[in-house]
């Protein structure tokens, strides 16, 4: 498994539209991709401008799969309207284990 995880701000008084965006990704995602297996964000609580995504892939290809989807397309659009510029950081990581 393969973690896809994205920190970034979102300029202020666009939260909700951010969300409302991040959401449509999401759902897009589990529809379009059968490699994506899950897709969390989460805020944190000192700051709700502060968002950290966390999406769990099958392998590389399926975080490929999801780089060149046409919703991802969509979303791109989207976090140039309501992300910070020079905010986002990108990490992929082999998933190693998980515990629910």
């Amino acid at each position: 498994m393969i973690a896809l995880t994205v920190s970034l701000q979102v300029v202020p008084g666009r939260r909700d539209d951010f969300l409302a965006a991040i959401e449509e990704n999401a759902e897009r995602s589990f529809h379009d991709e059968p490699g994506c297996r899950s897709f969390d964000v989460v805020c944190d609580l000192d700051d709700d401008h502060h968002f950290v995504f966390h999406e769990i892939y099958d392998d590389e290809a399926a975080v490929g799969a999801h780089r060149s989807a046409p919703h991802f397309a969509v979303w791109r659009a989207a976090a140039a309207k309501y992300v910070v510029p020079g905010s986002q950081v990108n990490t992929l990581s082999r998933r190693l284990f998980h515990h629910s």
